[in-house]
């Protein structure tokens, strides 16, 4: 049997702030449990929730070298869903109420972390095979492992493969703080290793000692190839090419399948959608006091405001659509105060067509996939997305641009084969997008038979971890 220790930041259902927390508690849930025994390590915060804190069980501590110090390094366990969870106390670094915070501070209690991920292995008594290890957070995990415990016979066969779940944050800090912190040798901090542009790099570290790179959709692989999407590693990745691959993330359609979904007031499947996905929508209209109509197109956003995500082309057009086309916005998130203000403009402005909610809410963002009829994604760079697969399991059509993962697997209607799961549009320009989403229009008003077969289309296709699940058990072997 396989061992695999799944290092990371975050994760679902105990710390969220992102994709990456849900791939790193959804996933290990789809592995062959007869050959593979996955676990999953991360940081015992002081912010994940009560009740999940007094569920784990303490295992042992011990005292580790780091920043100039011995500090404490306690290790706690948690089985969930059939997963063993370990989790790594300290409360200097991880007592915060966010598992994220100052630049420097992060980098210092992740570099603490990965170290730490490595120094617990013989007092867990678990010797993996592999270490994945999830994003910058984990960064320095390969590194450490290829260096300072490179000489320990226990270390010596682990392998490691780091996952980028989003390029643009890399962990990126000054070499001499970093060194200071770190305690890693002068040689690393070269521009073969670990220095970048001036800087050390976490990221880059973990990609130049990872075995192997990964990354969440097939396309994003390619595209961070590119000056464009490659945010400066570029090139590493290049040289690289010949051990990184792109592996869909999914999602999990236990948690999210509105024949069950206690979070929606009417549950359907993709026969009685007709009737009521209808329901779910005119009950999020009441809710959110847009004008109750049946027949409006709702456009749904759940999403973090920022300009990866697009929000500057719908600023450009957002007033031009509202005034002029029968459509409706159901719009939730939080991000730049620049954007959350100008839906709170537009929403005073155009009371009834739409409703801005700055905020997170789980069950409400549940409402919004499964009662708008269309969502709205026009990313500038979208690694994987998870919105629009969750999307497109509740019969919402996402309307994307073609970038990273919402090339991937959202497919374009396409009137001559009446195929396709949604609609789409390739050059980043808010016209193009407002051109898509009257295209989008047109096909419902007029052709709603097409429509429903479209979210028949979009119910069937299956993005579970399972698919996913099997490529990493492969990549695993091959390892």
């Amino acid at each position: 049997m396989k061992k695999i220790l799944f290092a990371t930041s975050e994760c679902v259902p105990f710390i969220k702030t992102g994709g990456l927390a849900d791939v790193a508690g959804s996933l290990p849930k789809y592995f062959d449990k007869a050959r593979f025994d996955v676990r999953v390590v991360l940081p015992k915060y002081l912010c994940i929730p009560e009740p999940y804190r007094n569920q784990m069980e303490y295992i042992t501590h011990f005292y580790m070298y780091y920043n100039g110090r011995n500090r404490y390094v306690g290790i706690l366990k948690l089985e969930y869903q059939g997963v063993l969870f370990y989790f790594i106390d300290n409360e200097e670094y991880f007592s915060g109420s966010t598992p994220y915070s100052d630049p420097l501070y992060d980098l210092e209690k992740f570099g603490f972390f990965s170290k730490a991920v490595l120094s617990i292995l013989p007092s867990i008594e678990f010797q993996p095979d592999i270490i994945h290890c999830h994003d910058w957070h984990t960064g320095l995990v390969p590194v450490y492992l290829r260096n300072e415990f490179a000489a320990d016979l226990f270390y010596t066969s682990i392998k490691t493969i780091i996952t980028i779940h989003n390029l643009r944050f890399q962990g990126i800090w000054g070499i001499p703080d970093v060194k200071r912190i770190t305690g890693l040798p002068d040689y690393l901090f070269t521009p073969d290793k670990l220095e970048a542009y001036g800087d050390a790099n976490f990221l880059k570290g973990g990609i130049v000692y990872a075995d192997y790179v990964t990354t969440v959709s097939e396309t994003y692989v390619e595209e961070v190839k590119t000056p464009f999407y490659g945010e400066r590693l570029d090139k590493l990745l290049w040289a690289r090419s010949n051990c990184f691959c792109g592996i869909l993330n999914g999602i999990d359609y236990q948690e999210y399948d509105p024949e069950t979904d206690p979070a929606i007031p009417f549950h359907f499947n993709a026969e009685t959608f007709r009737k009521e996905k209808v329901r779910d929508k005119m009950e999020l209209q009441r809710e959110l006091g847009l004008e109750v109509n049946a027949k409006t197109l709702l456009i749904g956003i759940v999403s973090r405001m920022t300009d990866q995500k697009g929000f500057d082309l719908i600023e450009r057009v957002l007033d031009e659509m509202l005034s002029y086309d029968a459509v409706q916005f159901a719009v939730l998130g939080t991000g730049e105060r620049h954007y959350e203000d100008m839906f709170r403009s537009f929403a005073g402005r155009y009371p009834g067509k739409l409703s801005a909610n700055i905020c997170y809410s789980e069950a409400l963002s549940r409402g919004i996939y499964a009662g708008c009829d269309a969502f709205l994604m026009p990313s500038l760079f979208e690694p994987c997305g998870l919105s629009q697969l969750i999307a497109l399991r509740y019969g919402t059509l996402p309307i994307v641009r073609e970038t990273g993962g919402l090339k991937d697997t959202v497919e374009p209607y396409n009137e001559f084969t009446n195929n396709g799961t949604g609609f789409s549009f390739s050059n980043y320009n808010a016209h193009e997008m407002m051109a898509t989403i009257r295209y989008a229009e047109n096909v419902y008003y007029d052709k709603k038979r097409r429509w429903n077969q479209m979210v028949e289309r979009a119910m069937a296709k299956d993005f579970s971890w399972n698919a996913s699940a099997e490529k990493y058990q492969d990549l695993y072997d091959q390892l």
